[in-house]
C-alpha cells in the first residue's frame, strides 16, 4: 500500500493517507471488489431471477402455504414483475395461489383475525384489475368491511391481533399489512374519503406512540395495557429498533402518499415522517457495505448482523421518496449505495435464478438478545418479496451499474 501511495500526486496523498492508516480505504476497496464480483456473476434481470428461483422452490402452490402476509408480500412483488415483463406464467402463479384460498363465490378460507391477514387483499385488487373475476372483488370487499368492526385501542389504533394474541397492541408491521390495501381499494372503488382518513389516522397514531425523536427511528411495538414484559413502564412502547418493522412502516408511508391527493391536510405530516426516516437511514447506514443492521442503531453490538429485508425496504422508501419529491435528491445516493451492498448478498444459481441471503426469520417483539439471535435465512419469503419490490423500484433511480436493467 505504501508503494502505491508513493506514486500518487501530492494532493491525492494528503487525503488518501489518513484513510489508509485508518483502514477505511482498504475496507472500501474490498467492498468495491465484492460488488464487482457479485455484479459479474448475476443475471441482468435480478427480479426475474428471484421470481424464477421462487417458482422453482415452490412449484406446487400448496408448498407456498396458506393465506398469510409473507405469501402475499412475495406474490405482490411477483405481480409487479409481471406488470413489467408481461410473462403470463407469473400472473398464473399469483392467481393459482389466490384461487386456492378464495372460492368461486369470493369466500376467503382464513378468518381476518389480525392485520397480517389483510395484506393478501392487495392481490385481490390486482387480480380483479387484471382478470375482471368477481370473486376477487368480493374478497377485497370483505377485507375492507372488516375495518368497520376491527378492534382498536382507546385512541383508535388498529390492534395488531384481534384473536388471542397481540390484542391492545400496535406493531409497525401492521401498517404495511393494512394501509396500502386500504388506499388502493379506495381508489379502485370510490372509497377514497374513508380510506385516506383512516390511513392517515393510523400512520400518525402509530408514530405518536412509537416515534423516537432522538434517533429518528421507530420502536417496534406499543402495548396499550402496559402488561407485556417488553413494554416500558410509562410509554408502554418496546425498547429496540428492529429493522424490518421500520421498513414495513416506511414502505407503507410512501405507498399511501403515492395516490393521496396533494391537497390532503395530513399529507405534509406524512411527508415529514418520510424525511425523518430518510435522515435516520442515512445516519445508520453501514459505511462499508451500504446495508443496515438487524437492530438498526447497534452496529457495534456483538452478534448484530447486516440484514437484507430491512435494507431492501429502506432502499425502496428512499428511492420512491426521491422519485416522488418527498425527500431531497441526495438520498438517491444512499439508496444506490444500499443497492450495491445488496448485490453482495445475492447468490447466482443455475439457469439465471437468484437467491437472497441474510434474511431475518419471522420475528415478534422481544428484548435485545432475542433480536440478535434471530436466524439469518436464505430465500425466506420476507426477504425475497422485499427484494423484488425494491429491485423493481430501483429501475427508476439512476445508479452507476454495469447493466442498467438491474
Amino acid at each position: 500500500m505504501t508503494h502505491t501511495i508513493f506514486y500518487l500526486r501530492p494532493v491525492a496523498r494528503r487525503w488518501l493517507l489518513p484513510l489508509v492508516l485508518s483502514g477505511a480505504f482498504s475496507a472500501a476497496v474490498a467492498q468495491q471488489a465484492s460488488v464487482a464480483d457479485a455484479d459479474r456473476s448475476l443475471p441482468n434481470d435480478l427480479s426475474v431471477g428471484v421470481v424464477e428461483q421462487t417458482m422453482k422452490a415452490h412449484p406446487v402452490l400448496a408448498s407456498l402455504g396458506k393465506w398469510n402476509y409473507t405469501r402475499a408480500l412475495t406474490l405482490y412483488a411477483i405481480e409487479k414483475v409481471y406488470e413489467r415483463t408481461h410473462d403470463l406464467r407469473y400472473l398464473h402463479y399469483v392467481q393459482g395461489w389466490a384461487d386456492a384460498h378464495v372460492s368461486a363465490k369470493g369466500e376467503i378460507d382464513e378468518p381476518l383475525v389480525d392485520l397480517d391477514n389483510m395484506l393478501p387483499g392487495i392481490l385481490m385488487l390486482s387480480l380483479y384489475r387484471d382478470t375482471g373475476e368477481e370473486r376477487y372483488r368480493i374478497a377485497a370487499q370483505t377485507i375492507r368491511r372488516r375495518f368497520d368492526t376491527y378492534p382498536r385501542t382507546k385512541d383508535g389504533g388498529l390492534w395488531h391481533g384481534a384473536g388471542v394474541e397481540h390484542t391492545h397492541q400496535l406493531w409497525l408491521d401492521g401498517m404495511f399489512m393494512s394501509m396500502p390495501f386500504l388506499v388502493q381499494y379506495g381508489e379502485m372503488f370510490g372509497d377514497q374519503k374513508y380510506a385516506y382518513r383512516e390511513a392517515s389516522k393510523q400512520l400518525l397514531l402509530y408514530a405518536s406512540h412509537l416515534n423516537d425523536p432522538k434517533t429518528g427511528l421507530l420502536f417496534h411495538a406499543y402495548d396499550e395495557l402496559g402488561t407485556e414484559p417488553w413494554a416500558q413502564p410509562v410509554t408502554h412502547h418496546s425498547s429496540f429498533f428492529w429493522g424490518r418493522s421500520i421498513g414495513w412502516y416506511g414502505v407503507a408511508l410512501v405507498e399511501v402518499l403515492e395516490t393521496m391527493p396533494k391537497n390532503d391536510p395530513d399529507r405534509p405530516k406524512l411527508m415529514a415522517l418520510v424525511r425523518q426516516l430518510a435522515a435516520a437511514f442515512e445516519r445508520y447506514q453501514d459505511p462499508h457495505t451500504g446495508l443496515w443492521f438487524n437492530v438498526v442503531d447497534k452496529a457495534d453490538e456483538p452478534g448484530n448482523w447486516l440484514e437484507t429485508s430491512a435494507s431492501s425496504m429502506f432502499i425502496y422508501m428512499l428511492s420512491k421518496g426521491v422519485e416522488r419529491g418527498y425527500i431531497e435528491p441526495k438520498y438517491a445516493g444512499i439508496a444506490c449505495k444500499g443497492y450495491r451492498g445488496m448485490l453482495t448478498k445475492l447468490i447466482a444459481n443455475p439457469e439465471g435464478r437468484v437467491s437472497v441471503t441474510a434474511i431475518c426469520a419471522g420475528t415478534v417483539v422481544g428484548d435485545l438478545a432475542y433480536y440478535l439471535k434471530r436466524p439469518a435465512n436464505t430465500d425466506d419469503l420476507h426477504g425475497i418479496g422485499a427484494f423484488m419490490l425494491m429491485s423493481e423500484q430501483m429501475k427508476n433511480t439512476p445508479c452507476a451499474r454495469t447493466n442498467a436493467s438491474r
